[in-house]
């Protein structure tokens, strides 16, 4: 069983704090399972756009852990800011959390390769 978005969203939120991070919900969208997009900012400018990773992309094995997939690294935050448009006229439910940190965005997120 997976955890709600809201529980995930929020214990993300807290690591990253924790870890001397920011983190901040941009969008809320649905509470039980709404789709998590994730927007990182590194040190030196680039923007990194994160989406749940495709079903084919999970594991039988931990079919609850949620992963991610890069969609887009850019220098742009116009990029950035069309393409969760366009995520959200496809489907309004969805959650964006932006973080920066220092460390690499893997040690609070399970990527897979598209």
């Amino acid at each position: 069983m997976r955890v709600t978005s809201e529980l995930w969203v929020s214990a993300l939120v807290r690591r990253v704090f924790s870890d001397g991070g920011f983190a901040a919900v941009r969008r809320k969208g649905a509470r039980e399972a709404g789709a998590i997009f994730i927007l990182h900012r590194t040190r030196i400018g680039e923007l990194e756009l994160y989406s749940p990773a495709p079903q084919t992309s999970y594991d039988a094995a931990r079919p609850g852990e949620r992963q991610f997939v890069s969609v887009l690294v850019t220098g742009e935050e116009e990029e950035v800011e069309k393409r969760l448009a366009r995520e959200l006229r496809f489907d309004p439910d969805v959650w964006v959390v932006e973080v920066e940190t220092a460390a690499e965005l893997s040690g609070y997120l399970t990527l897979v390769s598209d």
